[in-house]
């Protein structure tokens, strides 16, 4: 499809994409596959590395004992990138190398690979900020054990492949210090469809969108492809924005944040004004404090832990407390681990008017929570309340309005929901007296 986007220089920030024609809410703006990607070193056991799809039960490589596939298909496919970085991993056991310096591997064996990487990007490795200059020494120091491992990991391939991949790169990417940097500055997390965090890959062209803690675009994946979608009407020659971190958090925490990782000032106008700063502050400090300064552990104790905390902070401390949110969601999420289904669907709706709250266009996160609360419903045989909870009146913001927009009517997800909805029908349907 044709780009409805160009690179400019934004005001105040450097290099940035405006739109070149108008954009509707909901609209897919584009879709891309990363010119680098690999699994993450946590999810490797249950993620192909091929698809990024998650599978109860997967094929192992039977050299490296790391990569895991589908079936033989995907492990064919995979083989003509996997085959160098086998070897290589091979020759590192037992140790495993990070994320990132797997990642700056791929990178480089597809840069150097025959076919290379003929697509044209509007912002090219060579221009991506290391940001090293403006590094404290301390994380300069990491990042230098990292360029450290980068360099063995690759010997395992041979004594002088180091130094002959590096004629594949960008001269500024050539000292591994400064291509690390640059990754991990630049590169994005992928995830599954409930936005758990499943691998990471470089889309070097979308790296010039900043950042806005109210973004009008949102990201979501299908496999390791990233798909930009619009969750605001964007007029010709806007900026497009998308926010670089959950945006869940007070100003001060977004703000901490973002300076630390992506080594900017937000100036945005939802950190100007501190908006729902207040609400997240909402009730008595004394009790929304021990809220924000609890530890909690293994599945079981974090449930009990909550419920205490929970109980604890009464009526002091509304539902929309930022603190009280969030040990909401451990519980929901202990609760669903545990299969104690009606205790989950209990948290899952008391996280539901800060979603509100906090989500006010349409995103992702609102509308995955939405459709697990909805889930749960049907599970238990709450029928009619599932369906409200799917599909809502019309103009109601509720799973199916939200992901339509963020997720688009072809996404996997978005196909589970229609099915489930399908599903609440029939139910309702053989319910009803003839």
């Amino acid at each position: 499809m044709a780009l409805k986007f160009e690179r400019f220089v934004s005001p105040g920030k450097g290099n940035g994409v405006r739109a070149t024609a108008g954009i509707r809410r909901g609209e897919l703006v584009t879709s891309v596959e990363p010119l680098a990607s690999c699994v993450s070193l946590k999810r490797s056991r249950e993620v192909c590395q091929q698809c990024f799809a998650r599978r109860e039960t997967l094929l192992r490589c039977s050299q490296c004992k790391m990569a895991r596939y589908c079936n033989v298909t995907c492990q064919s496919r995979a083989w003509p990138g996997h085959k160098r970085e086998c070897k290589c991993l091979r020759g590192l056991l037992p140790r495993v190398p990070t994320d990132s310096v797997r990642l700056a591997a791929s990178l480089i064996f597809a840069l150097s690979s025959p076919s290379g990487s003929s697509s044209e990007e509007l912002y090219s490795l060579e221009e991506h900020e290391s940001h090293l200059n403006s590094m404290s020494e301390q994380k300069k120091e990491g990042l230098s054990q990292l360029a450290s491992m980068l360099e063995l990991f690759l010997h395992q391939e041979g004594p002088n492949l180091a130094e002959e991949l590096k004629t594949a790169l960008p001269p500024s990417c050539r000292d591994f210090l400064c291509l690390i940097a640059k990754i991990t500055c630049n590169c994005f997390t992928i995830s599954d469809g409930e936005l758990h965090e499943i691998g990471v890959g470089l889309y070097p062209s979308l790296s010039l969108l900043n950042h806005d803690c109210r973004p009008n675009c949102v990201m979501v994946f299908e496999g390791a492809k990233l798909q930009l979608r619009a969750v605001q009407d964007i007029s010709a020659e806007e900026e497009l924005t998308i926010s670089y971190i959950e945006t869940l958090s007070l100003t001060e925490e977004r703000q901490k944040q973002l300076a630390d990782q992506y080594h900017f000032n937000c100036q945005c106008r939802r950190c100007q004004t501190h908006d729902k700063d207040e609400l997240m502050l909402a009730g008595e400090e004394a009790a929304w404090r021990l809220l924000k300064e609890a530890h909690l552990s293994d599945w079981k104790t974090l449930l009990e832990s909550s419920l205490h905390l929970l109980s604890a902070a009464g009526a002091g401390v509304p539902d929309e407390n930022l603190y009280r949110l969030r040990i909401t969601d451990m519980a929901l999420d202990a609760a669903i681990h545990l299969q104690l289904w009606d205790e989950a669907l209990k948290y899952s709706l008391k996280t539901l008017p800060g979603y509100r709250q906090y989500y006010p266009d349409p995103h992702p996160v609102h509308g995955v929570q939405l459709m697990r609360v909805g889930k749960l419903q049907h599970y238990l045989e709450n029928i009619k309340d599932a369906l409200d909870t799917f599909k809502g009146t019309r103009g109601e913001m509720l799973a199916y309005n939200i992901m339509k927009l963020t997720h688009g009517d072809d996404h996997p997800l978005m196909v589970d929901l229609k099915m489930k909805m399908e599903e609440c029908r029939c139910e309702m349907d053989q319910q009803s007296p003839h």
